[in-house]
């Protein structure tokens, strides 16, 4: 452990050396390491073998003392973060220094995931979100916008700009609590489908759409995208939040699902996290290893690029572009906010570490977007090869409301 302990030791020194950083690192014999003159988050490190955390540290590595409790931390968990990526940063030679990888998606892994993620708790998810329970990136059309209307915002958003009408047959994939299927069939007129691989959404889903009346006109199933029959079936398509999970070596076969389900005119739009590396790289840091192993198990970030280039081949042709990386910052933002200001309940709800995870899982995002080390667009598209195109001459039908 000496050893060890001198390896600790000569890191610090040169980070000293190289940069300040607001930080108190505390160690179980009352040893004491101050990075900077005023330090906004203290470190206790309980026992020898957690110096290990802190030798060539990565936010992986970090995250994982974090989570598992190998350390205490005070301090806001944005200020932790921020700290975390500090360290990450000055033992790195640069931040975009994520591999390329691909996950194996099969049906039964992909649900898995699913179920992972997004099966811990509906009490849990209900502490941070608005409530509508909308699990995505939020619109703030103004500064003065809450997480709520922000929220509603968005849900209008996707909807204004697939030009949804009344009766038309609208599909979401991966409708998560159903907000936006309801929004659709009780302020549009429309007939729509959501579908999901969580067994926690889908029952709160369907409770929602009993409690708002909506049985003739509204429903959500269990049930994987690809296992969807027919072609040609819906007018519009929305995938929220969702093709993060599809694998890069799957968005063939997702967007030519989505073509054939598309009747003749109809449109999709696609709203997903994107890579900021061209090739399709994790996030840098260790951030993307974190994010693998205890948040998005089998999740892959494609460049907006190879989504584009992925649907004009399988026959989609795009129309509009439009990124919300700012937004997301915010949305995460409140919501690590939320979780912080609720963590007692949170604890109750789903167990200290999966707290944990969350606090610096959102408030990482929240740091990330913000930073542009990852974007979010939403990209509509129609069928191509059509004699008449769907959509207006200009963009202001999607601001009429």
């Amino acid at each position: 452990m000496l050893f060890l302990e001198n390896r600790f030791e000569r890191t610090i020194d040169r980070m000293r050396a190289s940069t300040q950083i607001p930080l108190r690192i505390e160690l179980w014999n009352g040893h004491r390491f101050d990075l900077s003159p005023d330090p906004r988050v203290k470190v206790t490190i309980p026992k020898p073998s957690a110096l290990r955390y802190f030798i060539a540290p990565d936010l992986n590595k970090l995250g994982e003392a974090f989570v598992e409790g190998h350390i205490r931390v005070e301090g806001s968990i944005h200020d932790v973060f921020r700290i975390g990526e500090s360290l990450a940063r000055s033992a790195a030679a640069s931040a975009r220094n994520g591999i390329r990888r691909f996950a194996r998606h099969t049906k039964s892994r992909d649900r898995k995931a699913i179920e992972y993620h997004y099966d811990v708790s509906n009490d849990f998810y209900a502490l941070f979100l608005d409530r509508s329970m909308v699990y995505s990136c939020a619109y703030y059309r103004s500064d003065a916008d809450t997480l709520e209307q922000a929220q509603e915002n968005k849900l209008d958003h996707i909807l204004n700009k697939l030009m949804l009408r009344k009766g038309e047959r609208l599909l979401d994939i991966g409708c998560g609590w159903g907000a936006l299927v309801i929004r659709a069939a009780s302020k549009y007129g429309a007939i729509a489908t959501g579908v999901t691989l969580s067994r926690n959404q889908h029952a709160l889903a369907q409770e929602r759409i009993r409690a708002e009346g909506l049985e003739g006109r509204c429903k959500v199933e269990l049930r994987d995208y690809r296992d969807i029959e027919g072609t040609g079936v819906f007018d519009k398509i929305a995938s929220v939040g969702m093709f993060e999970h599809v694998g890069i070596r799957n968005l063939p076969a997702y967007f030519a699902k989505i073509r054939s389900l598309l009747a003749d005119e109809g449109m999709v739009i696609n709203h997903g996290i994107t890579a900021a590396d061209p090739d399709n790289r994790w996030v840098g840091l260790g951030a993307g290893e974190f994010i693998d192993r205890y948040v998005f198990p089998q999740g892959e970030l494609p460049h907006l690029a190879t989504v584009t280039r992925e649907m004009a081949l399988a026959g989609l042709e795009v129309t509009d572009v439009e990124s919300l990386r700012r937004h997301y910052a915010r949305t995460c933002n409140e919501w690590a906010d939320r979780l912080d200001a609720q963590h007692d309940k949170a604890v109750a709800a789903a167990g200290e570490r999966r707290v944990r995870i969350w606090q610096v899982y959102l408030a990482g995002c929240a740091y990330g977007f913000a930073q542009g080390w990852m974007n979010i667009y939403q990209v509509l598209a129609c069928k191509d090869g059509l004699t008449k195109s769907p959509v207006p001459m200009t963009r202001e039908y999607m601001y009429r409301g």
